[in-house]
């Protein structure tokens, strides 16, 4: 196991108290521009539903794009987290012509104890989305899977790495509810299987996090791409509580840590909050620098959210450009059906 640099090791242990180390990813660099599009919080809803055939299409038929990736959260907060449905969805992802990344969301395990959504035990569900959609660990979805380095040897199969054209990739399993350490119906506080799931996976999205930093400084990457479906910087609270937001501390710190320490621009797209945003959350002027006790601010990390729920009306195309000192372009592409 690698030994993780003493300040990492106090963060970990401050929430999770063990450490996972994963193997380097290869880098499968292509031309000087790479165009991937990002999705999140689709389908939400019978409508939906029914039009996510055609936004694959849609995404399929623009030539453009090489990889896709789905930013968690595949079925709303109300619904029913059925094997049917997961299998439903799965078909569609498979029709996708690229490779697809996806980044597990809340509303797909976490969140499915609600009666409304079939009073399930959250792990009982965890255990199938790895099941369904992540049958051949180390490979993505789509009709033409693409290798990835992937945290399966310790159970989390969805935690992958990867570089394309000079940019180093990690998909990182962080949810909301409190990156799931919100209660479930009936409890007032965690369950012990379900602080020890939070705990170990915090452990190994903070270890992905380094690696993929350590690999993007030793490769001489050009840009980090973080992606993730929770948004630990929601914009849309105005008074945010600590209590409802504590399990992301340790993980924004880490990140914030890693991106003062590279030299090019760091982005993390996410999804949650369903409407599109662009800004740097961990800029010295940010409120969630204080928040969350960072003392290393990260001025070159932006991030953005994607469109979702009943805004769910477009989605990104990302252009890498390593003439271009941002590295990352990206434009709103609306949906045509």
């Amino acid at each position: 196991m690698r030994v993780r640099r003493a300040p990492v090791i106090s963060a970990c242990l401050a929430l999770v108290g063990l450490a996972v180390g994963i193997p380097s990813a290869a880098a499968d660099r292509g031309p000087q521009t790479y165009t991937f599009a990002v999705i999140g919080d689709i389908p939400y809803g019978p409508a939906q539903i029914a039009r996510f055939p055609k936004v694959v299409d849609q995404i399929n038929a623009d030539k453009p794009v090489r990889l896709v990736t789905h930013l968690g959260d595949i079925k709303d907060g109300s619904s029913v987290c059925s094997d049917e449905y997961f299998a439903q969805v799965k078909t569609q992802f498979d029709r996708f012509a690229d490779p697809l990344v996806y980044t597990v969301g809340d509303n797909e395990w976490t969140d499915c104890h609600r009666a409304n959504n079939g009073s399930y035990n959250p792990l009982e569900r965890l255990a199938k989305v790895r099941q369904v959609f992540f049958p051949q660990p180390g490979r993505t979805l789509g009709q033409h899977p693409a290798k990835v380095e992937t945290q399966a040897a310790q159970g989390i199969p969805e935690d992958v790495r990867f570089t394309r054209d000079d940019v180093a990739f990690a998909a990182l399993h962080i949810v909301g509810s409190n990156n799931s350490m919100a209660p479930w119906t009936g409890k007032t506080a965690p369950t012990p299987e379900q602080a020890a799931e939070v705990l170990n996976r915090t452990s190994a999205v903070m270890q992905s996090i380094h690696d993929t930093f350590a690999q993007a400084r030793d490769e001489h990457n050009k840009a980090v791409v973080l992606l993730t479906q929770a948004d630990m910087f929601d914009p849309t609270v105005t008074n945010p509580a600590f209590a409802d937001y504590y399990a992301f501390q340790p993980i924004v710190q880490e990140i914030a840590r890693e991106a003062a320490n590279f030299r090019g621009p760091v982005y993390l797209f996410n999804g949650d909050s369903h409407v599109y945003n662009s800004d740097k959350p961990l800029a010295a002027s940010s409120p969630w620098t204080k928040f969350y006790g960072v003392t290393t601010p990260a001025e070159n990390l932006s991030r953005i959210t994607v469109d979702g729920s009943t805004g769910d009306n477009d989605y990104l195309r990302v252009t890498i450009d390593s003439h271009n000192p941002a590295v990352l372009t990206w434009a709103r592409v609306p949906f045509t059906s």
